[in-house]
């Protein structure tokens, strides 16, 4: 069998997507706590075809979203890893880090250990030059995890999503980035 494993930390281990990973996934897209920055809450199917395209995304380019389980007994947090974003925007086409996580899971640093791992993988081992992340203003904890990853926010590259409307009141974003090179003079440093 081959192994769908595609990283682990000291806590977690990050892999392709199961079924059974499916019901849980739509549990945590329909609490209103995670999805507090999104544009709303998603069904089971919305869920569902969320998974199909994460999956379709790692056989079109050898990465994805990898679904995060806890090592210590096997449950499913959420996610971590890396997208394409498909909307046109100044700064792409580019490659960006992305997480969501049960909320039962917040406030434990997984986020950014998974997060570290994925870095120390697309960086060494993918030979990418740039990873970005984007997310409201208003979503403090994701900006501290990108903060902690060694990634800088310039206001200058700020912008207003272009799937949102121009009233919704979560169009406006704000844009991370971290270059290898930048990630290299962390990484020497032992941050």
């Amino acid at each position: 069998m081959i192994s769908r494993t595609i990283l682990t930390t000291g806590r977690l281990i990050l892999r392709r997507w199961r079924d059974s990973d499916r019901l849980a996934f739509a549990q945590m897209n329909a609490d209103p706590r995670v999805m507090e920055f999104f544009p709303g809450l998603l069904s089971r199917q919305d869920s569902d075809f969320m998974v199909d395209r994460i999956e379709a995304h790692f056989d079109a380019h050898g990465f994805g979203l990898c679904a995060a389980e806890l090592r210590r007994d096997g449950s499913f947090a959420g996610f971590v890893g890396l997208n394409i974003p498909t909307f046109a925007a100044r700064f792409t086409p580019c490659v960006e880090i992305g997480w969501r996580l049960a909320a039962e899971y917040w406030g434990q640093g997984l986020a950014t250990e998974a997060s570290l791992a994925v870095l120390r993988h697309c960086f060494a081992s993918q030979g990418m030059a740039e990873i970005v992340a984007f997310t409201v203003p208003a979503n403090v904890r994701s900006r501290r995890v990108m903060e902690k990853l060694g990634m800088t926010h310039d206001p200058a590259d700020d912008f207003d999503h272009p799937r949102l409307p121009a009233a919704h009141p979560l169009r406006r974003h704000v844009l991370y980035r971290l270059r290898r090179s930048d990630w290299s003079h962390l990484s020497e440093k032992g941050e």
